[in-house]
Parts: structure tokens; C-alpha cells; sequence
């Protein structure tokens, strides 16, 4: 009866110990830039496998008037890469807080995706990423070019640090915007189960 009570009171205190570790990772989930562009570079296929050869029904249906489908929120994808991130990122290096961003189009896909398909956005957002990165990791950023300040139009003061970090989790959102807008496709098919299905009552915060 002791053993059994001091094992049954050591796995509770392994348990402890681990919710305890995963707190602590949780608490100290700072900006990396390896791990950044670890999941960076990842995304192009995460999306290519998800999207690549579906049928138009998943790829070009959107919730209702006013917002994206599948194929825009690449489109979305594509001109950030030309525009936003290594853009800017390159600007607070060379002019700091002294030259503000220049603001940016979230709606330019409506016109830079007309006559494209898919499989050929999909293409040229793996390859605008492929190049950004390689760019990325030529600058060898030290922490004291993260903590450099950079101008935004409407935001105000941000720094490079905040500017990676928020390529990587825009690609999150992206990806987390794609799967509402499919799911949506279904939430009379699935009948009753909907209930049940939390991407189905997303408030739509990733919403353009």
C-alpha cells in the first residue's frame, strides 16, 4: 500500500514538474529570430499542401460580401512579400525612424492576381519567401539591430524585432483565415455537429 501511494504521489508530482515546464516555456516565448524564420520558411508548403489542386468550390468561395477566399489571402501573401516585410525591414536598418513606412495596400491582390491561377500564386509566393529569406539571413542580425526602431504610417514607433515577429504570425492568421473561409463552405452541410465545431463560430478576427 505505501509503494503504491508513493508512486501514485511521484506521478502527481511529475505532472506538476511538466505543467509547471510548460508554463515557463509558455511565460518566456520571446521573439527568436531562428525559430521566426524556421516557421517562415515552412509556411509556402503548409499552404501549397492544404490548397494546390482543390477544386474552385474550396479555393475561390469567401464568407459573403467583402471578404477573401483561399485564392485572395494568397494573392494577400504575394504582395506583402514584395512590399512589406523585407521592405521595411530594410528600411529601419538604413534610415531608423527618420523615414516612415510606406503604407500598404491590403487590397492590391484584387488586381495583381487577375489573370493568374492558383498553382501559379502558389509558385510565386515559394519563391518571393525562398528569396526574402535568403535575404534575411545575409543581413546577420545581432540583438542590437532587433531592438532598432522603424517608423510606422499608422502605428507609430515599431522595432525590427516587432516587424519579424509579425511576418510570422501574419502567416499564422493566414492560415488560420483560410481554414474559417473553407469550414464556412460547410456549416449547413455538417448539420447539427456545428455546434461542436469551433472554427465554424469564429467571430471572424482574422477577417481583412
Amino acid at each position: 500500500m505505501g509503494l503504491l501511494l508513493a508512486r501514485r504521489n511521484l506521478s502527481r508530482m511529475s505532472s506538476i514538474q511538466t505543467d509547471t515546464r510548460f508554463c515557463q516555456l509558455e511565460e518566456k516565448m520571446e521573439h527568436n529570430l531562428d525559430q521566426t524564420v524556421s516557421l517562415l520558411a515552412r509556411m509556402p508548403a503548409a499552404f501549397d499542401a492544404l490548397l494546390r489542386n482543390l477544386p474552385e468550390a474550396w479555393t475561390l468561395t469567401n464568407e459573403g460580401q467583402d471578404t477573401w477566399s483561399p485564392f485572395d489571402v494568397i494573392g494577400h501573401l504575394i504582395h506583402a512579400e514584395r512590399t512589406d516585410w523585407m521592405p521595411r525591414a530594410k528600411m529601419i536598418l538604413e534610415f531608423g525612424e527618420k523615414k516612415p513606412f510606406e503604407p500598404f495596400d491590403r487590397l492590391a491582390q484584387n488586381r495583381e492576381s487577375q489573370g493568374k491561377s492558383l498553382a501559379q500564386l502558389l509558385d510565386e509566393f515559394a519563391r518571393l519567401r525562398s528569396e526574402n529569406l535568403t535575404e534575411l539571413r545575409s543581413l546577420n542580425l545581432r540583438k542590437e539591430d532587433l531592438a532598432r526602431r522603424g517608423q510606422h504610417p499608422s502605428l507609430g514607433t515599431v522595432t525590427l524585432s516587432e516587424l519579424l515577429a509579425t511576418w510570422a504570425a501574419h502567416d499564422l492568421t493566414h492560415l488560420h483565415q483560410v481554414s474559417r473561409v473553407m469550414a464556412h463552405q460547410y456549416r449547413d452541410a455538417v448539420g447539427p455537429w456545428g455546434k461542436y465545431l469551433g472554427v465554424l463560430q469564429c467571430a471572424g478576427h482574422s477577417a481583412p
